[in-house]
C-alpha cells in the first residue's frame, strides 16, 4: 500500500470514528463493522496506531475506540510512591490529580492522556488515563531476589511500586542481592505485575561504589565514550601547534590566573585585569573548545547527547573525555592555550563602557584556589602573601571591581540566593565520613561577578547582530506563587510589593531576601523564595533572566561543561572570520530550537541524578546517628508532616502520627501543625530538637521523631498550664 493510500484509509477511518452515529466499540469489533480483509489485517493496524499516536483517538480502558474529545489533554505522567500521580500538561500550571485506580499502568515518565473529569474538593483538576502513548523508560535499576523458579528485582524509584518477574532464562545468572539493571518486556497491568530480563549485573549491593553506580545507570548517564569518539580523540594533539596560534590576539605578556576550588581540574575561565586612571581593563578567557570539536564530529555528537558534566561526590561524568576536558581545553598553568576572550574596559561605577570579543592565545601565571585568594587578601596569611607576592596588587583590584560591579547589579534588582551547599566526604570505600556546609568566600562571588558580565556582554552584542544564538533565559514568576508566598511571609512581618499590573519586579524580592538576612527565617524564607520562581532554560529567543535582572543573558563561560557554551562559540567564531552567511544563519535557525531544548532537559537530569546521590549519601551517613538527638529548623509543614533541617544541612521527617501528645492537623493558611486539644503548635523557621529514627538509604529517607527531652519540655509546660487553670478555677469558685 503507497503512503497515499494509507492516508486515505486513514482519513475514512477517522471520520468513521468522528460521526454522530458511531458507537464506540472494540478494534476487533471495528474490523468485524467495516469487513477489513485478512490480508490487509496489519495495515489496519497500523492505521489505528497512527491515528492513537497522533491523539485524533483514543481507547477507553475496556478496549473501546472513542474520538477525542474537548476534556481530553496530553502529558507527563508523574507518579508517586503511593499509588497515586500527577499529569502535567504542557504550558499549563496546575497539574491534574490522577488516583491509584485511575492510573491504568501508567508509570512515572510516561506520556499519557488523559480524560478530565472535574475538580477535587474544588481545588485540584481530576482525571483518568485513558491510553499510554508512549512509555517514559523501558530500562529499571533495582535489586534482584531469587526463588526456585523464577526472579524478580525491587526497583530502587519508590516511584515504581510494582515488582518486576524475570524468568529463570532471563537472570543473567543474577543471585539475591545484586544489582541489576533491567529490560522491561511486558509492562503488566493494574492487576498483573510487569515483566523483564536483566541486561547487566553491577555487582552486590554491599560492593564500595555500586549505590552511585546503580543511579548513573537508572538516569541513562553514559560512562565510556564510543570508540569513534576516542579514535577522533587520539589524533588530537596534547600542545597547541604554533600555526593554530596565528592570527590570534596575543595576551601572553599579561598577568593571568585562573581562580578554581582546590580539586578542578577542568579549568576553562582564566582572568586578566588592569587598571588605567579610572578605567578597569577586565579580560575573561574562555576556553577555545570549538577549535578541537568539531561540528557534526563524533566528539561534537557525543557533547550533544551528554548535554553537560554531571557531578557526583566521588566522580565526574565529564561532557568531553580527559584528554580535552583536563588537557588540551583546561588552561592551565604555564602552557600555551587558545581561548575566546571577552575582553571589557569598565569605569568606576562599574559600567562596561567598551569590549571586544575575540580569538587568542594566553598562558596562565598561577593556578589559584578560591581558599589561598581568599586568605590572601582577607587573612592577609603572611605565607601566602609572600608565595603569591607578585600577584597580590591584581587581587586587590579584583576585590575592588567585584565589589563595584555587585553593587550595581544589586541596584538593578538582582536576587543573591545564596544558599549553604553541602559538602560530603567519602572514605576510600565511598562511605560518607563526614557531611558539613561549603565554604564560599569573596573569592568565588569575584569570580562569579566577571563571568556574569562575560555572559551579559556576550548575549547584548549577539542580540543586536540579530544572529541565531542561545539564551539563557529565566522568566518572571506566575503572580499566584508570588501572592501565596506573599501571605506566606506577612506571618513574619515582610511584605511583597505587587504592581498594578499583575507582576513583581526582582527588586521586590531581592528587597525580601536582604530583610531576612541574619534572621532564624532566613534560610526558610530564601528556600520558598527560590521555590515560588520559575527554572532556568535555554531558548533561541532573548526573553531576559528575572532573578539576575538581565535583559540580555547566555551561558559563554563554560563550554567544557555545557554544551549550550560550546554551540554559540562556534557561532561567535564564524561571525569573527565573516561566515555567517544565509546558508549558515538558516543552517542554526534550524538545529537551535532543538539544541536548546536537549541541553535544558539534559540538566535537568544532571540536577536530578546529584540530588539523588547527595540525598543518598545523606541518609547513608545518618545511618551511624539511629537513636541520637540533634537540634534543627523545621523546614516544611505538609499534612502528612514536617521536615526539619539540621545546621549540616541534612533533612529529614516527623510523621504527623509521631508528633506525640494530641491529634494534630495542617493548617494551610499559617503553614503549621496544631494540636486539636492542646492547641500546640509548629511552625516554619521553628527551632525544634529531633531525634534520628528511621533511615533508609535506597529511598533516600531520614525520619526524625522529637526528641524526648523536647517532649519532657512541652509536658512540663502542659502542666504547669494545667495547674495553673485549676487554681484559677479555685479563686473563681471562692470569690
Amino acid at each position: 500500500m503507497t503512503r497515499e493510500e494509507f492516508n486515505q484509509k486513514k482519513e475514512m477511518i477517522f471520520q468513521f470514528i468522528s460521526s454522530k452515529e458511531y458507537k464506540p466499540i472494540t478494534v476487533k469489533e471495528m474490523r468485524a463493522v467495516l469487513q477489513v480483509p485478512a490480508k490487509d489485517k496489519r495495515d489496519f493496524r497500523q492505521v489505528l496506531d497512527e491515528l492513537l499516536a497522533e491523539g485524533k483517538i483514543y481507547m477507553s480502558h475496556r478496549g473501546r475506540l472513542k474520538p477525542v474529545v474537548e476534556n481530553l489533554v496530553t502529558g507527563k505522567y508523574m507518579a508517586t510512591k503511593k499509588g497515586f500521580g500527577f499529569v502535567r500538561v504542557e504550558g499549563e500550571e496546575e497539574d491534574i490529580y490522577i488516583s491509584a485506580h485511575s492510573a491504568k499502568g501508567a508509570m512515572e515518565g510516561d506520556s499519557v492522556q488523559v480524560l478530565l473529569s472535574g475538580r477535587s474538593r474544588g481545588k485540584r483538576r481530576e482525571g483518568e488515563v485513558v491510553a499510554i502513548l508512549e512509555r517514559g523508560t523501558d530500562i529499571i535499576v533495582g535489586t534482584y531476589s531469587s526463588s526456585k523458579s523464577f526472579g524478580f528485582v525491587v526497583a530502587d524509584n519508590p516511584k515504581f511500586t510494582k515488582d518486576i518477574y524475570i524468568a529463570k532464562a532471563d537472570t543473567k545468572g543474577a543471585v539475591t542481592g545484586h544489582k541489576v539493571v533491567v529490560e522491561i518486556t511486558d509492562f503488566g497491568s493494574e492487576n498483573r505485575n510487569p515483566e523483564g530480563r536483566v541486561l547487566e549485573i553491577l555487582g552486590h549491593v554491599n560492593d564500595p561504589g555500586i549505590d552511585i553506580l546503580s543511579i548513573m545507570k537508572a538516569y541513562g548517564l553514559p560512562e565510556e565514550y564510543p570508540e569513534p569518539v576516542m579514535d577522533e580523540v587520539e589524533k588530537i594533539a596534547d600542545e597547541v601547534r604554533e600555526e593554530e596560534k596565528a592570527g590570534r590576539a596575543d595576551y601572553r605578556m599579561l598577568q593571568t590566573v585562573t581562580i578554581d576550588g582546590e580539586d578542578a581540574k577542568d579549568l576553562d575561565d582564566a582572568i586578566t585585569l588592569e587598571k588605567e586612571g579610572d578605567i578597569y581593563h577586565l579580560g575573561v578567557h574562555i576556553a577555545d573548545v570549538t577549535q578541537y570539536v568539531r561540528e557534526r564530529s563524533p566528539l561534537d555528537k557525543e557533547a550533544l547527547k551528554r548535554g553537560t558534566s554531571v557531578y557526583l561526590i566521588d566522580r565526574v561524568i565529564p561532557m568531553l573525555p580527559h584528554k580535552l576536558s583536563n588537557g588540551i581545553c583546561s588552561l592551565n598553568q604555564g602552557v600555551d592555550r587558545l581561548t575566546l576572550s571577552c575582553m571589557m574596559d569598565i569605569n568606576e561605577k562599574g559600567e562596561i563602557i567598551k569590549h571586544r570579543i575575540e580569538e587568542a592565545v594566553i598562558n596562565v601565571d598561577r593556578r589559584m584556589s578560591y581558599t589561598s585568594v581568599h586568605k590572601i587578601i582577607e587573612e592577609q596569611d603572611e605565607q601566602e602573601r609572600k608565595e603569591y607576592h607578585e600577584l597580590i596588587p591584581m587581587f586587590e583590584r579584583m576585590y575592588e571591581l567585584a565589589e563595584i560591579m555587585r553593587k550595581r547589579r544589586f541596584s538593578r534588582g538582582s536576587i543573591d540566593f545564596d544558599f549553604p551547599e553541602s559538602k560530603i566526604t567519602l572514605d576510600a570505600k565511598g562511605k560518607p565520613v563526614d557531611v558539613c556546609i561549603y565554604e564560599r568566600n569573596n573569592a568565588h562571588r569575584i569570580i562569579e561577578e566577571f563571568m556574569l558580565a562575560a555572559n551579559q556582554t556576550v548575549a547584548e552584542e549577539y542580540f543586536w547582530q540579530e544572529l541565531p544564538f542561545v539564551y539563557r533565559t529565566h522568566e518572571p514568576p506566575d503572580i499566584e506563587k508570588i501572592s501565596e508566598l506573599n501571605a506566606f511571609v506577612s506571618h513574619f512581618g515582610y511584605t511583597i510589593k505587587i504592581g498594578a499590573e499583575e507582576e513583581v519586579h526582582p527588586k521586590e524580592l531581592q528587597k525580601l531576601i536582604c530583610n531576612v538576612n541574619g534572621t532564624p527565617e532566613e534560610a526558610l524564607i530564601a528556600r520558598l523564595t527560590l521555590r515560588s520562581m520559575k527554572q532556568a532554560k535555554y531558548t533561541v529567543s532573548c526573553e531576559g533572566h528575572f532573578g539576575l535582572a538581565m535583559k540580555y543573558y547566555t551561558h559563554f563561560t563554560s563550554p567544557i561543561r555545557r554544551y549550550p557554551d560550546l554551540q554559540i562559540h562556534r557561532i561567535i567564531k564564524e561571525n569573527l572570520h565573516g561566515k555567517m552567511g544565509e546558508k549558515r544563519i538558516a543552517h542554526y535557525q534550524k538545529i537551535l530550537p532543538e539544541v536548546t531544548a536537549q541541553a535544558s532537559s539534559l540538566e535537568r537530569r544532571a540536577d536530578d541524578a546529584e540530588r539523588d546521590v547527595e540525598k543518598m549519601k545523606k541518609a547513608e551517613y545518618m545511618e551511624q546517628f539511629i537513636g541520637e538527638s540533634f537540634d534543627g529548623i523545621i523546614s516544611g509543614v505538609t499534612s502528612w508532616g514536617m521536615y526539619v533541617e539540621l545546621p549540616n544541612t541534612i533533612e529529614g521527617m516527623i510523621r504527623v502520627a509521631d508528633i506525640p501528645g494530641d491529634y494534630y492537623y495542617f493548617e494551610e493558611e499559617q503553614y503549621q501543625m496544631v494540636g486539636e486539644r492542646t492547641h500546640k503548635t509548629y511552625k516554619l523557621g521553628q527551632k525544634l530538637r529531633v531525634t534520628v529514627d528511621h533511615v533508609d538509604k535506597i529511598l533516600r529517607t531520614i525520619d526524625f521523631v522529637i526528641a524526648e527531652d523536647e517532649k519532657m519540655e512541652e509536658a512540663e509546660k502542659i502542666r504547669k498550664g494545667n495547674r495553673h487553670g485549676k487554681r484559677k478555677q479555685k479563686d473563681h469558685c471562692q470569690q
